[in-house]
């Protein structure tokens, strides 16, 4: 076989890759990554805190990337600690997310949900004084932060 029968208009092409094989391999792989979106959103909501709204926690999302930054250059955590806080600011800074940044309140919903898991998980591994020590906002703002994660023990004194 030469190149010029692989090239897209040649007849041998179509034999090859007809074109109602390509159309469909393509609209199952876009079909399966809307149905694995909505998987992940699903569990975003479902993982959603009570109590405190998202619009408090888009309050002081700045705040907690803030302190999710400090957490991963501290050397008193371990390393794959540290990878897992480098991976959220990771998350963070890439501009597609599971929901947009540009919907209201909604899209910083995913972003302060993945950070208050990240903290929850932080909090039960190396306790809520490294990140009573690390927090950049006001006592308010970790009482906040303590009530999105669920972790009493992480609220200001």
């Amino acid at each position: 076989m030469d190149r010029e029968q692989l090239r897209p208009h040649s007849p041998m092409f179509g034999r090859l890759f007809p074109m109602g094989l390509v159309t469909q391999i393509v609209i199952a792989g876009v079909g399966g990554l809307v149905v694995l979106w909505l998987l992940l959103v699903v569990g975003l909501v479902m993982l959603r805190p009570d109590g405190p709204s998202l619009r408090e926690a888009a309050r002081i999302l700045p705040d907690a990337v803030r302190l999710v930054s400090r957490l991963s250059r501290n050397p008193a955590l371990g390393r794959t600690t540290r990878i897992r806080l480098l991976l959220v600011l990771g998350y963070l800074a890439l501009p597609i997310d599971l929901v947009p940044d540009f919907i209201p309140v909604l899209g910083f919903a995913d972003d302060a949900i993945l950070i208050g898991l990240v903290i929850r998980s932080l909090v039960r591994k190396a306790g809520p004084d490294v990140v009573r020590q690390s927090w950049p906002g006001t006592d308010a703002g970790l009482d906040l932060l303590a009530r999105l994660c669920n972790v009493p023990a992480l609220r200001a004194t």
